[in-house]
């Protein structure tokens, strides 16, 4: 059984199964514990940003790569999960010192609207470009409802919305451990995420290989085949749209318990878009791929706008079209199937010899 399970590690939905590939896995894993001991604070505080948005991203990726569902709504649940932690920890933080019930609570109540949404999209029937259309109305609908909340009437508990300005002082993540507070920010922070992005790749990669994920591979390779096979593709699809919403509510509270804040524009068409780049650029059908860009593409954006350069998504836009027009399946799947073959030949040779 302990072998079953590990073999679910490895499988046609996971790039990368060698030797070599859990010994760079596991050089980049010690790099990343390592990163604050070289690294500035500040460094390391970008770096932790970058990485909050890597679930949201693997959410896409299980969903659009595996599944064929293309969603520009991850971000509506990212704006839905930070402004519920937010909400949640500004009145129960001050009673129970533990913001982590807050946390929890919101990821819930975003898996329950992705849950709901998704309910009438897939047990409507409803597919392809138009399940894309529904969900970028619903993320533009959601922000422009969020940016006209100003006001002292627009409160919930202590709790401002704060309109286009947004909610601000949102409480770290932090609980009471033998009367010691214990809060993540900074290096903590860091380490939280890390673990976090660990489990969660992990989690996702055996979800992939395991049963569900080859039916939801079926499901979007061709969903009326797999529906005469037996499978109830809606359930599928639901079940894997509501991962795909709870991930990103995960990166949503992260991300406000990084910076304290939440806006509207987090939900604009702009950052709605940016997901998906990452995701195709890297390869849809890759977790590894999905978290390499996400990284890749965030240093590269920050890098033009810190250079003064204007045409950041301009540039973001035409690399989409170029990996589309040229590399339908992704810059680094290929690149990781060639380094494969070469340390096969490498091998093959040195035992020859």
């Amino acid at each position: 059984m302990i072998r079953r399970f590990l073999r679910g590690f490895n499988g046609p939905q996971s790039l990368g199964s060698s030797g070599l590939f859990w010994t760079c896995f596991g050089v980049g894993v010690v790099a990343m514990v390592l990163l604050p001991a070289v690294a500035s604070e500040y460094e390391v505080g970008n770096f932790t940003y970058f990485l909050t948005n890597i679930f949201l991203a693997l959410g896409l990726s299980m969903m659009w790569g595996l599944g064929g569902i293309l969603s520009f709504g991850q971000m509506a649940f990212f704006g839905l999960a930070g402004y519920s932690y937010g909400v949640i920890a500004a009145n129960l933080a001050p009673v129970t010192d533990n913001t982590f019930i807050a946390c929890l609570l919101a990821i819930l109540v975003t898996m329950a609207g992705a849950a709901l949404l998704g309910y009438f999209l897939f047990f409507g029937r409803v597919s392809g470009v138009y399940v894309s259309i529904i969900t970028l109305v619903t993320t533009l609908i959601f922000e422009t409802f969020m940016a006209q909340t100003a006001g002292p009437k627009w409160a919930i508990g202590k709790a401002l919305l704060g309109g286009y300005n947004g909610m601000v002082g949102i409480p770290s993540l932090r609980f009471r451990w033998g009367g010691e507070m214990i809060e993540f920010f900074d290096i903590p922070l860091y380490y939280l995420v890390v673990v976090l992005l660990l489990a969660t790749y992990l989690a996702l990669r055996w979800l992939a290989n395991s049963r569900y994920g080859n039916a939801l591979v079926a499901t979007g390779s061709n969903p009326v085949r797999t529906e005469m096979l037996g499978y109830d593709i809606r359930l599928v699809q639901l079940q894997v749209f509501t991962l795909a919403g709870g991930l990103a509510g995960l990166s949503g509270v992260l991300y406000v318990s990084w910076g304290h804040y939440i806006t509207p524009s987090t939900m604009g068409l702009t950052t709605a878009a940016l997901p998906m780049v990452w995701v195709a650029f890297g390869g849809r059908k890759s977790l590894l791929a999905t978290m390499l860009a996400a990284i890749g593409l965030q240093y590269f954006a920050q890098y033009l706008s810190m250079t003064g350069s204007q045409q950041a998504l301009v540039i973001l836009g035409a690399l989409l079209m170029l990996v589309v027009m040229f590399v339908p399946e992704g810059v680094i799947p290929p690149v990781g199937r060639a380094i494969g073959r070469w340390w096969r030949r490498s091998e093959t040779k040195g035992g020859q010899s």
